[in-house]
């Protein structure tokens, strides 16, 4: 079988859990598998290696490029698309598929970009429903790039991009998912979102940075980041007008925890002034 002419690059810190199945759900259909590990404290670079994937180790100097773009600039560019998985992602069936077709024929006209869906799990179930988040994974890297906000001095994201998007001169949308399956406890969700409601607080009180942000953001996020009453506005999005009471009590566990997420950054910021 013909392995697609893309890079796939793995940013990884302390993924031993899950690095496995990523690297296994890519190491036999691209061209390159690279795993780009933050000096991880337990196996994950070992497992990694074992599986088939490139390793490469990456030490962040406190600036810009940050770890996306320190890929789309240094991973394997004699390949010009490039497909950036978390460790705790792996592509499903259908996408490999769909990038088969796309890529069957390499001199066939294609966007800068392509935004794909997100397949979610939380608390052990598949959300079907109160999810909706696309990422922009797959991009040509002569076209595209991520911004750099002014948020380098800001808590809670470090060495990776925050949440926004890559920007395109052209994108296009897939319809099979990236499976999002984190296998680490519950608790490392909480601990990544406590460090992430504090880069959204900081933000808060930088709106300039804010801007920039909301401007690299997908047009759902951008909608979203002008919303007043976000903790109540996007319990009742998830829960009620994208149904994700019909997942169950995983539904309702995952609205209420972006809920509070939501209303952690209204607090903190809040109580960034007098801090």
């Amino acid at each position: 079988m013909n392995k697609l002419p893309i890079a796939v690059a793995i940013p990884t810190k302390n993924e031993g859990l899950n690095i496995a199945e990523a690297v296994r759900s890519v190491i036999d259909h691209f061209e390159a598998v690279v795993v780009v590990d933050s000096h991880s404290a337990d196996d994950t670079a070992k497992i990694a290696a074992e599986c088939g994937a490139e390793v490469v180790l990456y030490t962040w100097d406190g600036g810009h490029p940050r770890k996306k773009q320190w890929c789309l600039d240094h991973v394997r560019t004699d390949l010009g698309w490039i497909l950036l998985l978390d460790g705790d992602e792996r592509l499903s069936p259908g996408l490999l598929a769909e990038l088969r077709e796309i890529f069957a024929d390499p001199d066939s006209p294609k966007p800068a970009a392509y935004d794909i869906p997100l397949g979610y799990w939380f608390s052990g179930k598949r959300l079907r429903h109160g999810y909706t988040i696309r990422k922009r994974s797959l991009t040509d890297r002569t076209r595209c790039h991520y911004p750099e906000v002014g948020d380098l001095d800001a808590p809670g994201i470090g060495e990776v991009e925050g949440h926004y998007q890559p920007v395109a001169q052209s994108t296009a949308a897939l319809r099979h998912p990236i499976e999002h399956q984190d296998l680490d406890p519950v608790t490392a969700w909480f601990e990544r979102h406590n460090r992430y409601s504090d880069w959204e607080a900081w933000l808060e009180h930088h709106p300039e940075v804010k801007e920039q942000v909301r401007r690299a953001k997908s047009r759902q996020g951008q909608l979203f980041h002008k919303a007043p009453f976000k903790p109540l506005v996007s319990f009742l999005y998830m829960y009620v007008y994208r149904r994700g009471f019909l997942d169950g009590r995983a539904g309702f566990d995952f609205a209420l925890a972006m809920s509070f997420y939501r209303w952690q950054i209204a607090l903190k910021s809040r109580e960034r002034p007098a801090g």
